[in-house]
């Protein structure tokens, strides 16, 4: 599995995805943070904290993490190299974990620039260094988790098809609706079902964590979505095997 890993973040950054994916990340967070005007802006806001960073990035994420999970097992299947690859002797688990791993690698590379996000706004604090580390960190972590969870689903997608279009449509649409669907779904709801309906979804977890609350039942949640998530890739691609 380590060869197959290191294949993959290799990959990334043999071809231009991997650098474009955090120049992208690192652009648009700091364009929306510190340059363009309005309630993200953090000068603006005039209070030393990077809420707005860990409400912005899961929608930048939306897109970025697709794209990286896209040609997964698609461009390997359009190839037919997926076939190769299933006769090795590795398990299909050990294939989907490696190619997991490797694009959680990548995110996690895409927000350690952030560590200047970070230096910025505990210089900028009023007196320098009032910032809440704590919370600051425990946010960072749910922001891996949510990217996560977004890279199982997209290697699933990945899995579905041999477009790699369609596979980034498919990822993002499922991860909008993981993370927004189920609060617009609670929200026609009733009291009674209301919570455990947004409960089911990301978003309510995210938050939680992004307050610097790190629950066991928040990591619980984000495990075993990207447990079940990681399941069904494998077993779409022990399918195969079924024809």
């Amino acid at each position: 599995m380590y060869y197959l890993l290191r294949k993959e973040i290799q990959g990334f950054f043999s071809s231009l995805t991997g650098y474009l994916v955090m120049v992208v990340f690192l652009a648009v967070t700091g364009l929306c943070l510190w340059v363009f005007p309005g309630v993200l802006n953090i000068p603006e806001s005039g209070y030393a904290s990077l809420d707005s960073l860990f409400y912005i990035a899961p929608w930048v994420f939306l897109f970025l993490v697709p794209a990286i999970t896209m040609r997964s097992f698609a461009e390997e299947t359009k190839s037919g190299a997926i076939e190769l690859l299933l006769t090795k002797p590795i398990s299909e688990w050990s294939i989907v974990l490696a190619k997991l791993l490797a694009a959680v690698v990548l995110i996690a590379l895409a927000l350690l620039p952030c560590v200047v996000y970070i230096i910025s706004v505990w210089r900028l604090g009023n007196p320098p260094g009032n910032l809440d580390t704590g919370a600051t960190y425990g946010a960072l972590t749910g922001l891996l988790l949510l990217g996560g969870i977004y890279a199982a689903i997209g290697t699933f997608a990945s899995a579905l098809t041999d477009n790699q279009v369609v596979a980034f449509i498919i990822s993002a649409a499922l991860c909008f609706v993981f993370y927004e669907g189920f609060d617009a779904l609670a929200s026609l709801t009733g009291n009674t079902t209301q919570d455990m309906i947004s409960q089911a979804g990301i978003k309510v977890h995210y938050s939680s964590i992004s307050r610097g609350v790190i629950d066991s039942g928040d990591l619980v949640y984000f495990l075993s979505v990207i447990l079940i998530f990681m399941l069904l890739t494998r077993l779409k691609l022990q399918s195969r095997k079924w024809k």
